[in-house]
C-alpha cells in the first residue's frame, strides 16, 4: 500500500491575517496543507488547487469497486514488472 506524505502547517486566524501571502505561497509552492485553528474543535483547511484536483481525481478513481479493482490490478502488474508501455496516437 502507498503512503501519502503531506506536510501540514497550522496557524491561528490572527497569525494568518498578519502574513496571508507567505502562508498562501507556502501552500501553493510546496503542496503544503494549511490548517487555521478557529477555536475549540473548529478550523479551516486551505490547500492548493492542484492538490484539491488530485484529491478529487483519487476520490473518483476509488468511488466504485470496479475502478478500485482496475487500479489495484494495474499496481500489481507494475510491481511484478509485467506492464508494458504504449505510445499515444496523436490525431
Amino acid at each position: 500500500m502507498y503512503k501519502i506524505y503531506n506536510i501540514m502547517l497550522t496557524t491561528t486566524i490572527s497569525d494568518f491575517r498578519k502574513d496571508i501571502k507567505r502562508y498562501l505561497d507556502r501552500v501553493t509552492d510546496n503542496f503544503e496543507t494549511l490548517i487555521i485553528n478557529r477555536g475549540k474543535d473548529s478550523g479551516v483547511v486551505i490547500m492548493s488547487l492542484d492538490e484539491y484536483n488530485s484529491l478529487n481525481a483519487t476520490y473518483h478513481e476509488l468511488s466504485s469497486r470496479a475502478n478500485e479493482k482496475r487500479l489495484d490490478s494495474a499496481i500489481e502488474k507494475l510491481g511484478r514488472g509485467s506492464s508494458f508501455q504504449k505510445d499515444l496516437i496523436e490525431k
